[in-house]
């Protein structure tokens, strides 16, 4: 790996807004690591530069094993982007309804799942000097979604813990930020805005009149990691097409 590239680290980049994110990063010039699930689905996102592998974000072991497998290959990493996250399933929804296991499975990979990627990076950003923490919150976690409870306290708890990283290694040369998506169509979306009549209510609520894609989102990721606005660090980025200034 030559000096001249910049590496990213990008959770659950296989599919949505995670594999956009990719494909913008690799059209800027970055190497990537890519961790999913998804095996297949991680090596071609990452392509032929990169490193890709099975990652449980929510698993100690295997955070550490691939961000040690990653640094060994491509020698650094200079942006991190916690994007992996679910919504939780259909039983997820007003607090008491919740199962007490759909709750856990979702600040599982939502919260636990950004605090043990970020632990196991940030020594390698301190040892550079460098770095960018980059968190796919949620404008949930600004703005409760009406019965979707375990996901708005997780995504609240994300852009915490995004805050509290800028606040910590600020002087260690390293950032962090917080990207706050409104509602995007993502496979992880699509059950609903695959159905017109709902999809119909959703964008009646946004200014714009129409979702984001996963590219919308994948465009601000690029230009955070793209360290032009170097000064920005803690921040919640919103774009939800006007959503939250309702």
């Amino acid at each position: 790996m030559t000096a001249e590239h910049r590496v990213a680290l990008v959770t659950g980049g296989a599919s949505g807004i995670g594999l956009a994110t990719c494909r913008r990063l690799v059209a800027d010039g970055f190497v990537l690591a890519v961790g999913d699930l998804d095996a297949n689905g991680a090596t071609d996102a990452a392509g032929p530069q990169g490193y890709a592998a099975v990652l449980d974000v929510a698993d100690e072991a295997s955070v550490d094993a691939f961000v040690a497998a990653a640094v060994a290959k491509l020698g650094r990493i200079d942006v991190l982007v916690n994007n992996a996250g679910i919504t939780g399933d259909r039983t997820a929804t007003v607090l008491h309804s919740t199962p007490v296991t759909e709750w856990d499975r979702v600040i599982a990979v939502n919260v636990r799942g950004p605090f043990l990627m970020s632990r196991a990076v940030l020594p390698v950003m301190v040892a550079q000097g460098s770095g960018h923490v980059i968190t796919i919150a949620s404008v949930a976690g600004q703005v409760a979604f009406p019965g979707r409870s375990a996901y708005t306290t997780s995504k609240g708890a994300a852009l915490q813990l995004a805050r509290s990283i800028a606040v910590d290694y600020a002087t260690s040369g390293i950032r962090s930020n917080a990207v706050c998506p409104g509602m995007a169509h993502t496979p992880m979306t699509s059950w609903r805005l695959d159905v017109p009549e709902l999809r119909e209510q959703i964008e009646a609520r946004i200014p714009l009149g129409t979702v984001a894609s996963p590219d919308d989102v994948a465009d601000l990721v690029s230009v955070l990691a793209s360290d032009r606005l170097h000064y920005m660090t803690g921040a919640a980025l919103v774009i939800d097409g006007g959503y939250t200034t309702l």
